[in-house]
């Protein structure tokens, strides 16, 4: 009898979850195969406009880890990855098309995706039905709780978590109600991994400029135009106030080009230089490139792979803002400001020290609080963990990381206390939240 074929499919969407998913497969996080896929995904609004992380500078020398490249926007043309997803009674004649188009045959087939709540993950394991399931998370979010709820029939699949250990010791939450196992990618490998992308390193001691990282919040509704364009300025008087006087900015690929000019414009006026840096490549690639001697950042990834996997100095701006307007409370952006804020020291208020003051122990515990109070239906476990953090000394000092009706619905320390009639207890949410309407 003939043994099955077996077939591992990775997804991508960006080349740093290329790059993390190259140094898992380096590190022997996944088991042997007989064939190797990569599927790409464009999630971009216009894909035709923007180029698939494929075409992107340095890909090639990632390539030779898969077998072949897919692409899923040319799977389901012409439909938009981000947008669609199979209706069920389609699903039979569809899995059996994909296994033909793809050659599958039947092949046993292993899945590796990304944001599995969420269209094309969601979509790509309703069509490989029998497929285990591995999702990877290359960025801060994998230490947030799942934002919605996820059918039991494709959770339960989920066996494991490949993330990179960005704050090491803080245990990720992402898909821990399926019983999904964290395993971190070993940062050497990923690093490696980077180091594949770029030119020379740079040499001799840590005298580059201040890199100044964009993320283009107001694409995303976290902040409008005119308010981001101010969070980028404060970040070069904020450098240039430190002391640095070379600059270079790395903004969004979509983001506006006049806001460049902007700064260029600022650091002028200051008596310092920025540059502004085009090309499409990583944040990593630069810290190789330019050993900056400070990142800042709002909260971006990328400040934490420069604090533990580069050793560099960092500093936020405008997290604390970010926080008290981020809604709704479930937002899944709220674990990553929240790590970003506790371990990061701010620029602006001459944070000189290498990170916060918030210990291991605590943060697991905050962050446990914080996402206990986004999904405290997904994850009703966490109240015990929310209970002690908003009891113990560090409450006040994080209590920003809270509503105060937030804690008042959930009946967690420092919410108002309510009567225990549950007539009572319905007006005075209908109070809470009349006055939350009369405050826009």
């Amino acid at each position: 009898m003939t043994a099955r074929r077996t077939t591992q499919i990775f997804c991508a969407s960006t080349l740093y979850g290329a790059v993390t998913l190259a140094a898992a497969l380096d590190s022997g996080c996944f088991r042997p195969a007989d064939r190797r896929i990569l599927l790409v995904t464009n999630n971009a609004a216009v894909p035709e406009t923007t180029p698939p992380l494929d075409e992107a500078e340095g890909f090639a020398r990632l390539r030779g880890r898969f077998d072949s490249v897919l692409s899923w926007n040319e799977t389901i043309s012409p439909l938009h990855p981000a947008g669609w997803t199979p209706r069920p009674s389609d699903l039979p004649m569809l899995q059996r098309h994909l296994r033909t188009l793809w050659d599958l045959g039947d092949d046993h087939v292993e899945l590796a995706l990304e944001s599995l709540q969420v269209t094309p993950a969601l979509a790509i394991a309703q069509l490989l039905p029998e497929a285990p399931v591995t999702v990877y998370a290359d960025g801060l979010m994998s230490y947030g709780p799942t934002r919605n709820k996820i059918d039991p029939l494709i959770g339960g699949r989920v066996g494991r978590l490949l993330h990179l250990d960005l704050v090491p010791g803080l245990a990720p939450l992402l898909l821990a109600e399926f019983g999904a196992e964290p395993e971190p990618v070993p940062t050497e490998a990923f690093t490696t991994c980077v180091d594949e992308l770029t030119g020379p390193a740079a040499a001799g001691p840590q005298d580059g400029p201040a890199l100044l990282l964009g993320q283009y919040l107001a694409a995303i509704n976290l902040l409008t135009a005119a308010e981001e364009e101010d969070l980028h300025l404060r970040m070069v008087r904020g450098a240039v106030a430190r002391g640095h006087r070379r600059l270079v900015f790395k903004p969004h690929p979509t983001a506006p080009d006049a806001w460049s000019r902007t700064l260029v414009r600022e650091a002028e006026a200051l008596g310092a230089e920025l540059t502004v840096e085009d090309r499409p490549v990583l944040a990593e690639v630069l810290y190789r490139e330019l050993r900056p001697a400070l990142v800042v950042g709002c909260f971006s990834t990328a400040l934490l792979t420069a604090k533990t996997f580069y050793g560099l100095p960092v500093a936020r701006v405008g997290t604390r803002a970010l926080l008290e307007r981020l809604t709704p409370f479930q937002n899944s952006n709220r674990v990553p400001l929240t790590v970003v804020d506790a371990v990061v020291p701010p620029l602006e208020d001459g944070g000189e020290d290498d990170g916060g003051t918030v210990g291991t122990a605590e943060l697991n515990d905050l962050v446990a609080a914080v996402g206990f109070a986004m999904q405290p239906k997904i994850r009703p476990d966490l109240r015990e963990s929310a209970v002690r953090h908003l009891s113990g000394p560090l409450a006040e000092r994080t209590r920003h990381h809270f509503t105060r009706r937030r804690l008042t619905v959930l009946n967690l320390p420092g919410g108002i206390p309510l009567p225990r009639h549950p007539r009572v207890r319905r007006l005075a949410r209908r109070a809470l939240r009349l006055r939350k309407a009369l405050k826009r």
